[in-house]
């Protein structure tokens, strides 16, 4: 990664960016094996529309020509309205699904892989411009739960096919958390509710002063922290009980549980220990409504959720239509950030299979037609950038990675050999025939 002067702005090598390449290949992959279709939307939005969701003024980065017209017109006819960078990719779908519902077949199942920008302090896990992988269920007037059972099967199969460790989804339910703060009578639910979303950062007593401050008596902090600190596969019983105990039980609490309940025993059928329950977790309060997911890396968990979403039945609306979505987004350059180089790495940094020897300048275009021959079978195959001694050609080589070095026949009656400079191996070959081990055709993603 780069370590300019301009931070938050990543920037990989070639073979890091290798990497990233077929790891997005392979999210691709998997989401389009459960149904999932590919949308890209544009990169700005309206400011009008990117200030709906929240308090995200603060990491907008706004866009403007360096000579604006002097009467502020857009050039283009169109209305007057400033534009910003879109810091997620919630928004843009949100928008592009109610301008195109009369084209669409609900639910719509889409997943999308583009650049994101936010104007936040950058650290380890967090950056200014990166990468985000959405997978989203979209619906017309209703949403059924199933689809946020499926979503998270579908993310604990990408992020298993990354290769890049362990990963743990945490899930909770909104209407469980906030009807249990409404059992329990706090004056101010919601306010209770951010306070416990911040006890993996703060700590119990954080938590306890911000309850404090929304006006929570010692006993109900007490409550609400046991019911925030509740996790693992006992914790929707253990929750229950609670709120029987202090006489918390609403028609929320036993609706969000029982459907908490049937995520987590769809997921561990298909994806045993992959989804778990921690009920600390309440995410996006302005927007979820529904099952809530945060992601992490075990082993790495200081990293903080490297995948997250939830359940929105306000996505967008049009007049009397409403759009309901469920979805998860994965930070992708934020997991790439901590497993790139350190856990997983390209297995050459490169993609010529082949680099073929030059004799001298006068007979690059033997040299060059050979490496055509090999690139119409599907063999990466470069020409030597110097005609120096062999030695020095396969030195090149060497420091690139590249396994075999090809020398091309001089004269009608010679033979081409190509050398694994692996192993010394070297042997007759015909550029119209010769194979390279499978293994050897392309880099490939290994584990440190």
């Amino acid at each position: 990664m780069s370590r300019s002067g301009l931070s938050g702005f990543p920037e990989w090598s070639p073979d890091l960016r290798w990497v990233e390449q077929q790891l997005v290949d392979r999210l691709r992959r998997t989401f389009e094996l459960h149904g999932f279709a590919p949308l890209r939307t544009r990169s700005v939005e309206p400011l009008s529309q990117l200030l709906r969701k929240g308090e995200t003024d603060k990491e907008i980065y706004v866009l403007s020509r360096l000579r604006a017209e002097e009467d502020g017109a857009d050039p283009d006819g169109e209305r007057d309205d400033r534009l910003g960078l879109h810091f997620d990719l919630t928004v843009p779908l949100a928008r592009w699904v109610v301008e195109n519902a009369g084209r669409l077949t609900f639910p719509v199942k889409r997943y999308q892989i583009q650049p994101v920008w936010r104007g936040e302090r950058p650290q380890e896990g967090r950056f200014r411009e990166f990468v985000q992988a959405d997978v989203d269920v979209v619906g017309s007037g209703d949403l059924p739960a199933h689809h946020e059972v499926d979503v998270a099967l579908v993310m604990a199969e990408a992020l298993g096919r990354l290769d890049v460790g362990d990963v743990r989804i945490r899930v909770s339910h909104r209407r469980l958390a906030e009807g249990f703060l409404h059992g329990m009578g706090l004056p101010d639910p919601a306010a209770g509710l951010a306070a416990l979303d911040k006890l993996a950062k703060i700590g119990p007593d954080g938590v306890a002063r911000l309850l404090e401050l929304a006006g929570a008596g010692p006993e109900q902090s007490r409550a609400c922290l046991e019911f925030a600190g509740l996790r693992g596969p006992g914790a929707l019983a253990a929750a229950l009980d609670l709120a029987a105990r202090h006489g918390a039980v609403t028609e929320d609490v036993t609706l969000g549980a029982e459907r908490l309940a049937v995520l987590l025993a769809a997921a561990d059928d298909a994806a045993p220990g992959a989804v778990e329950a921690d009920l600390s977790i309440a995410r996006g309060l302005d927007y979820y409504t529904g099952t809530v997911y945060e992601t992490e890396l075990v082993g790495h968990e200081s990293l903080g959720s490297v995948c997250s979403g939830g359940r929105y039945d306000d996505l967008a609306a049009s007049g009397t239509e409403r759009y309901p979505g469920v979805g998860l987004s994965i930070g992708l350059t934020r997991l790439l950030s901590r497993v790139l180089g350190s856990l997983v790495r390209a297995s050459r940094p490169v993609p010529t299979c082949v680099l073929v020897a030059v004799d001298s300048e006068a007979d690059r275009p033997r040299s060059d037609a050979v490496a055509r021959s090999l690139r119409s079978r599907g063999i990466p195959a470069d020409t030597a950038p110097t005609a120096a001694r062999y030695g020095r050609q396969i030195r090149h080589a060497d420091r690139l990675g590249i396994p075999f070095v090809w020398f091309p026949a001089r004269g009608s009656e010679a033979e081409h050999e190509v050398k694994d400079i692996r192993s010394g191996e070297q042997a007759p070959a015909d550029p119209a025939a010769w194979q390279p081990p499978e293994a050897d055709r392309w880099p490939v993603v290994v584990r440190n």
